[in-house]
């Protein structure tokens, strides 16, 4: 955590959060298109939409993401896989990504996707990842073009239910690089960053895909693994063990390893105070905890996916403060921004709001996110001092800033 800072700072409710420098580790690609984009693309290809224009279609995303169910969340994204089938169609959705991106201040994203749900028109596996890096490219040099440089690279992410994982392992090492679009490879060519697994969590545990997980730990290719978001603790244990988790993709279940008691005697056999509690961490939970392995918790995905149902299924009863006053290495993430209908900012925001975080403590969960972030150490270390810098001085001069701090920290001499 960072230190107390010794001045009065602003509330974060009063700054532009979205002119300060920031981290996304878990963003979708499929899950952050354009209504806009949608429609032409849709138009393109004869895919009938359940909306005729940007508006609506946001609104019928809205209600849907919002729906209570699963399988209406998941529907929205039949609509956007099916206009990311061509070469034209995936380096559009890429690039668009990547200024949407930049629109909100991020310096450093991983854009996960997973390239066997992108082959229905004709490409190859390896066509479809260039076609996207083509897109992030783009983004990335037109935001340099800008003045407002940013890095992104890839999360290969298989789909648990196909059982191609060690396939898209592969995929995903044949295509790595140093950092992502932006970084020491330069803007061209293909480059990956770490793995994942989606999809249906239950019924397809880590233990099913364990020898991709080996294989790329051979690689030393690093693993975020989807776990603790629609099954439990269990699911956890087993991203760790057999799936080599560094990161866990939401993870909010792991405070199912945890005990909280409120009015509980001590082991002096002293009564805790009223506004005390007396916490247990489970092994799981104190692995997670003690070995710094980072939670990528989205707090609007978590609401409307049901993954926070068992404690409350509000924003308030989300486990997030909890997991961050122990000292878990949380992540703030948005999932998926076209469904939620959020930023990275947004959740900030809300979580600001919710839980009375001062800008110090959001600037901890950035610096989390900077430290799990899959790029070598000297260049996490110059993300870390440009967040501080960035937002330190917003903190001390009582939240005027001239607008966004960028990328200077990483130009191609430091990378």
């Amino acid at each position: 955590m960072t230190d107390a800072i010794e001045f009065s700072a602003p509330s974060p409710l009063d700054v532009d959060l979205a002119a300060l420098p920031k981290i996304s580790l878990h963003d979708h690609l499929d899950g952050g298109l354009r209504p806009a984009t949608i429609l032409d693309l849709a138009g393109q290809i004869g895919h009938e939409l359940p909306a005729d224009t940007a508006d609506a279609l946001a609104e019928w995303f809205a209600e849907s993401a919002n729906s209570g169910t699963l399988e209406r969340y998941l529907e929205t994204f039949d609509h956007t896989i099916a206009v990311m089938q061509t070469t034209e169609g995936l380096q559009r959705v890429a690039r668009e990504f990547v200024e949407d991106l930049v629109e909100d201040g991020i310096v450093y994203a991983e854009v996960r996707w997973a390239p066997e749900q992108h082959t229905a028109g004709g490409l190859s596996l390896d066509q479809a990842v260039e076609a996207v890096q083509a897109g992030l490219d783009e983004g990335v040099e037109n935001a340099e073009t800008g003045g407002a440089p940013i890095r992104v690279g890839q999360l290969i992410t298989a789909m648990r239910q196909n059982d191609r994982s060690q396939e898209i392992a592969e995929l995903a090492v044949r295509h790595r690089g140093a950092g992502g679009s932006g970084g020491s490879g330069g803007s061209g060519g293909s480059v990956a960053v770490g793995f994942d697994i989606a999809g249906p969590e239950t019924g397809f545990p880590p233990s099913r895909f364990t020898e991709a997980f080996t294989w790329l730990a051979g690689q030393h290719f690093p693993a975020t693994v989807h776990a603790g978001e629609s099954d439990g603790l269990e699911s956890i244990n087993d991203a760790l063990v057999n799936g080599r988790a560094l990161r866990l993709g939401h993870g909010v279940r792991i405070a199912d390893d945890i005990t909280v008691e409120f009015n509980a005697v001590d082991e002096n056999g002293e009564q805790v105070g009223e506004d005390n509690a007396l916490v247990d961490l489970g092994a799981t939970a104190a692995w997670v905890r003690d070995r710094g392995i980072a939670l990528e918790i989205c707090p609007s995905s978590n609401l409307q996916t049901g993954a926070v149902a068992a404690y409350g299924g509000t924003v308030s009863t989300h486990p997030i403060d909890m997991l961050a006053q122990l000292g878990f290495r949380v992540t703030i993430n948005p999932d998926n921004r076209l469904m939620s209908g959020v930023s990275l900012t947004d959740e900030l925001y809300l979580i600001a709001e919710v839980f009375s975080y001062s800008l110090e403590e959001l600037l901890d969960f950035q610096l989390n996110a900077a430290e799990a972030a899959f790029l070598p150490l000297e260049d996490r270390e110059a993300l870390a001092e440009l967040l501080v810098e960035a937002w330190g001085e917003v903190i001390s001069s009582g939240g005027t800033a001239d607008g966004p701090v960028r990328l200077e920290a990483l130009d191609d001499e430091d990378a």
